[in-house]
């Protein structure tokens, strides 16, 4: 989405945390990361990621497109350029807004869906690195600086932009260590520059510290496994050597920044270049980039809200397993004498599958509830196993918009199915409300959010071609795969019903308050958010705090929890709702469990105030438009788990009744 930055960042350093220097030559010494996990981040942890890593251990075993590159002694090794990002504003902007130095040509990497939803703009850069030759102080080029470029300087310093770069498909990143012990974190790209006492300094130095791998029995040449940088302001002057200009990089040992942007009309830039044997395999170098320090904090959590929810889970199973079998006990064995005298949900049963008030908006809910569901099922099947992942950029958000295109099959089934057995009338309005309802919503908001960024000219703005895409996907693909859906579903005979409905609906007792809709399906919303909220912070963090998320065989774990818990929630306040002779629960147990998102979004609101720092109104307006598109989406995936499992559960027990 516009101005959403890509689940793929690598972890932002907290607490307190001083950078390392990489300082080739320096008084620091370069220290390559320490040798990491073999098992894939994230997979190590579950019993899916240890079957899964058994097979990713074998040797010859790469997923598509993602085979490693060999390169030769002073080979040249392509240093990219991405987007400039900020958390602060949440726009990002392509690198060469700024004064920095460019090629003749500049050439834009090739880019998926995905990748141009995200704002992602790779393009190439004038370093030349060569496999395995060290440079120091490397002269890049002097640009003259007007007022406008001094201008964007000083926005983009105080707005804390960070610069992106790639090397064989590796982020830059800057090691941070923490205060007291030895261990470190990573942040995604450098800033731009800094702030000191109302003074703008530009980071013109970079040292960049590339690690290596060389396996001369396994391949020949050298492989890419690790990239870090340091940035530094320097005060330069150029002067004409035997190869070309020079820098001078003078007190390049002195960290301290040094180049007042503001007090000069042109800037050097330079770098240095150190290579460094490494240990790390090739398929294990992200995994020095994974390292998070609240992993404790974020196991701990996990399994406090795993401990609780399977324990609530457990009571409520129970109790109503052992109150549902008494009461069909008690009902099977009355004889006809007893029968005028029978309470409870028997004795609506002649109610019970009565067609519900607006039937029509429930079964597209469901419809688009069940597509969600098998979207959101199927990428974290191909995310846990490694086939979609941040490490290949844009892959995860491309997946979701496909696989929730051809899902519409399944939307249009359900839906069709649902209606038919209301026997509702106007299947049309259904199948179209169905393929163009939560489409639209999200959609509408997408393209005027993208709009706001247009004004901003960020790179973040989605093109008018990929707009052009994303409609041939929805109409040209999930339409009518939806309309293809309905025609099966209404095809078949109509769902069979245990009981028959009476002509004459049965007056309704008056209700205590606490079993009233609204205050029941507020309570039965705590449930599903408290199984989730530890994760939602996660991915929250992921999103808007450029963390980078990795997780997902325990999420898969979350969501099957999810599942359970809306399933429970909804049919015990289903079945207490019966026993009070209240048969009108279709939309009750669908309100039961969606009503959880109204809590994803106040945690929103929270996060926003609590977390973020965001000084832009585009910024926020793109907070706001996205969080309420996720709890949209929670509430209709979450729903049709709740009315879908309560559903099953009421035709059961009223199937297992003798009903004269």
């Amino acid at each position: 989405f516009p101005g959403i930055p890509a689940v793929g960042a690598v972890s932002r350093g907290t607490g307190a945390a001083t950078p390392s220097c990489p300082a080739f030559g320096g008084a620091t010494g370069y220290q390559p990361p320490r040798s990491a996990m073999v098992l894939r981040p994230g997979l190590q942890r579950t019993g899916l990621g240890l079957a899964l890593s058994l097979v990713l251990q074998a040797d010859a075993f790469y997923l598509p497109g993602v085979a490693p590159i060999e390169y030769h002694e002073g080979s040249r090794v392509d240093l990219k350029v991405n987007k400039l990002t900020s958390v602060k504003t949440q726009l990002p902007y392509r690198y060469y807004v700024l004064p920095y130095c460019q090629p003749e040509a500049i050439h834009v990497s090739a880019e998926n869906l995905g990748e141009i939803l995200l704002g992602d703009s790779i393009e190439n850069s004038l370093y030349d690195i060569r496999m395995n030759h060290n440079s120091s102080c490397s002269y890049l080029c002097e640009r003259k600086l007007g007022k406008d470029e001094k201008e964007e300087f000083r926005k983009m310093i105080d707005h804390e932009y960070q610069v992106n770069w790639l090397v064989d498909n590796l982020p830059a990143a800057m090691r941070y260590y923490r205060r007291g012990d030895d261990s470190y974190s990573y942040t995604n790209g450098f800033p731009v520059g800094v702030k000191r006492e109302g003074r703008y300094f530009v980071n013109n130095h970079i040292r960049i510290g590339l690690q290596y791998h060389v396996d001369p029995n396994e391949f020949e040449g050298f492989r890419v496994v690790g990239f870090e940088v340091y940035p530094q302001s320097l005060q330069q002057n150029a002067r004409q050597g035997a190869n070309g200009m020079e820098a001078s990089c003078d007190d390049a040992d002195d960290l301290s920044p040094r180049f007042d942007v503001m007090e000069h009309d042109s800037i050097i830039y330079s770098y240095d270049v150190t290579w460094t044997p490494s240990p790390i395999r090739w398929a294990s170098r992200w995994d020095t980039y994974l390292r998070m320090h609240e992993g404790k904090i974020h196991w701990f959590s996990i399994v406090n809200s795993l401990m609780i929810v399977l324990f609530l889970s457990g009571m409520v199973a129970m109790i109503l397993l052992r109150t549902l079998h008494r009461d069909i006990a008690k009902y099977n064995d009355m004889s006809a004498e007893d029968t005028a005298e029978e309470t409870g949900w028997k004795l609506v049963h002649g109610d019970v599958f009565r067609k519900p008030r607006h039937s029509k908006a429930l079964a597209v809910a469901v419809g688009s509830g069940i597509q969600l569901l098998v979207c959101a099922a199927v990428t974290l099947i191909f995310s846990a196993a490694g086939f979609l992942s941040p490490v290949h950029r844009g892959s995860i958000l491309q997946g979701m918009l496909l696989l929730f295109t051809f899902a519409g099959i399944l939307g249009g089934y359900v839906s069709a199915r649902f209606y038919k057995m209301w026997k509702g009338e106007d299947w049309k309005k259904t199948t179209l409300l169905t393929a163009f309802l939560y489409p639209g919503t999200v959609f509408v908001i997408f393209f005027v959010l993208n709009l706001f960024i247009w004004g901003t000219k960020s790179s973040g703005a989605v093109p008018f071609t990929t707009m052009f895409a994303l409609l041939v996907l929805w109409f040209g693909i999930s339409v009518p795969l939806v309309f293809l859906g309905a025609f099966f579903g209404y095809k078949k005979a109509p769902i069979a019903l245990p009981v028959r409905t009476n002509q004459i609906p049965r007056q309704i007792p008056e209700q205590p308050w606490y079993i009233g809709g609204v205050f029941s399906s507020l309570v039965g919303g705590v449930l599903p958010f408290g199984a989730v909220f530890t994760e939602l912070f996660f991915i929250m963090s992921s999103i808007w705090q450029h963390q980078f998320y990795y997780l997902f065989g325990f999420l898969m774990l979350v969501i099957i929890i999810l599942v359970v818990t809306c399933a429970e929630i909804s049919i015990t306040l289903t079945y207490f709702q019966l026993t009070n002779e209240d048969y009108n629960w279709f939309w009750r147990s669908f309100f039961a469990s969606s009503s959880s998102a109204i809590y994803v979004f106040m945690y929103s609101c929270l996060y926003y105030y609590t977390r973020m720092q965001i000084g832009h109104y585009v910024g926020a307006l793109l907070y706001f438009g996205y969080m309420f598109v996720m709890s949209y989406t929670f509430a209709l995936l979450t729903g049709s788990i709740g009315f879908s499992a309560t559903f099953f559960f009421v035709r059961t027990i009223y199937g297992s009744i003798k009903i004269d």
